[in-house]
């Protein structure tokens, strides 16, 4: 709404420090700023409202150091995350963005199945929370508005440099020819990037096109497909990792930050053919509500470090989640997720593996038995006798190492 405000002023009446808002760098550090005076000034008072309505933590028994004190901390603490992240997008984004369209949906769809999740497990006493089937249920839905959205949507497009021999054309006519001149026009395509290949596009359409051209019509079905195990994979893997202290929030700031990198050089056209990565237009104001969402993270941990004032809940985790499933689909890095989202993935494993592993072991000897000390992975590492805050810490160093890996993937071929 500001950035609408001061445009006006800009034209209207050449208002001084009006074209400020014009660039995505000042309005980043704008929003990061205001986030987290949102989420550090107001959260305190969020937390007070939680524990007045006594939305404490329930903690079940499982034998973990310090387990006992954390009873009663105030749950659902996502909240500060969601408005800390909103609040700023709707003041300094452009909301006719459909990538800053797509996001908000996002943020208030896993929100309220968040939400929805922490109210069954503290005011039903079901310590289920909202049952496993519609929470998939609601990823789905996600997915599918994602995927149609990412398809169909005339401002989603991607522009190619044209061949070499067309450029060296276009600089012989006109030696001062500027950067836009040497794309092709605008165009929607389903490529993607994969990292650690020469040539590291890959178009969703290949996976049904080679078995014959004609099978093209069914890629909406495929790309649909891989938005929804992407969203339900990296939303259940931030839900898994917000196990103790510090470690969801911490780590997703890690993985938005190198979102946020490979948003900005993948909307500028100077950049992204330095880089000889996708060009996509538009895609740059995602940054805005990255530098909003990082600093609301950034906020929120000033409450959630050890020992945690407040933790997220699944209301926090899942939209984290989600966020950052959908950031990483629109600016077509999904498929570096397995490498930048790796302590989601190890989270995820573990737990799979886990009980994999008992269920096969104990129809094979009559007895269950087990891969890990307890999982999800952060709880094996508290078995052995690590102080949570030292697992934290590991951990962040961890994804430090895969966000730095992630960015070099851009060019590594």
């Amino acid at each position: 709404m500001l950035y609408y405000l001061f445009e006006y002023l800009e034209k209207q009446f050449q208002f001084p420090g009006a074209t400020l808002f014009g660039f995505i760098t000042f309005r980043a550090a704008l929003a990061m700023i205001l986030s987290l005076l949102i989420s550090t000034i107001y959260g305190k008072r969020i937390i007070r409202f939680l524990q007045k309505k006594q939305m404490g933590e329930t903690i079940r028994d499982l034998g973990l150091a310090g387990q006992a004190e954390k009873a009663g901390t105030p749950t659902m603490g996502g909240v500060i995350i969601i408005l800390a992240t909103l609040i700023p997008v709707l003041l300094l984004s452009k909301l006719e963005n459909i990538y800053i369209i797509l996001l908000i949906i996002t943020t208030l769809w896993m929100g309220a199945i968040g939400f929805l999740d922490d109210y069954i497990k503290k005011f039903k006493n079901d310590k289920e929370g909202l049952k496993g089937r519609f929470k998939v249920l609601g990823q789905v839905v996600l997915g599918i508005i994602v995927g149609a959205t990412m398809y169909f949507h005339q401002d989603v497009v991607i522009k190619e440099k044209l061949p070499i021999e067309e450029q060296e054309q276009i600089r012989e006519a006109d030696p001062n020819a500027v950067e836009s001149a040497f794309f092709k026009a605008e165009e929607k395509s389903t490529k993607t990037t994969i990292p650690f290949v020469k040539k590291n596009e890959f178009n969703y359409s290949d996976l049904v096109t080679w078995i014959h051209p004609d099978l093209a019509n069914y890629t909406l079905i495929v790309f649909i497909i891989a938005a929804i195990f992407i969203i339900t994979a990296v939303s259940n893997g931030a839900n898994l990792t917000d196990g103790i202290d510090g470690l969801a929030a911490g780590t997703s700031v890690i993985i938005a930050l190198t979102l946020g990198i490979f948003a900005w050089v993948s909307g500028n056209i100077i950049f992204s053919d330095y880089l000889n990565i996708m060009y996509i237009p538009k895609v740059e104001e995602i940054t805005i509500y990255i530098a909003a969402f990082v600093g609301a993270l950034i906020g929120f941990l000033w409450y959630n470090t050890y020992p945690a004032q407040v933790f997220m809940g699944d209301t926090g985790s899942l939209t984290i989640g989600g966020i950052i499933a959908v950031i990483a689909i629109a600016v077509r890095k999904e498929w570096l997720i397995p490498v930048l989202c790796g302590i989601f993935l190890a989270e995820n494993l573990s737990v799979v593996m886990q009980v994999s592993w008992f269920k096969y072991t104990k129809k094979k000897y009559g007895e269950g038995r087990r891969i890990f000390k307890m999982s999800p992975l952060h709880h094996h590492y508290q078995k052995l006798g690590y102080h949570e805050s030292k697992i934290v810490t590991r951990f962040w160093i961890v994804g430090i190492l895969l966000a730095i890996l992630s960015i070099v993937t851009l060019k590594i071929r």
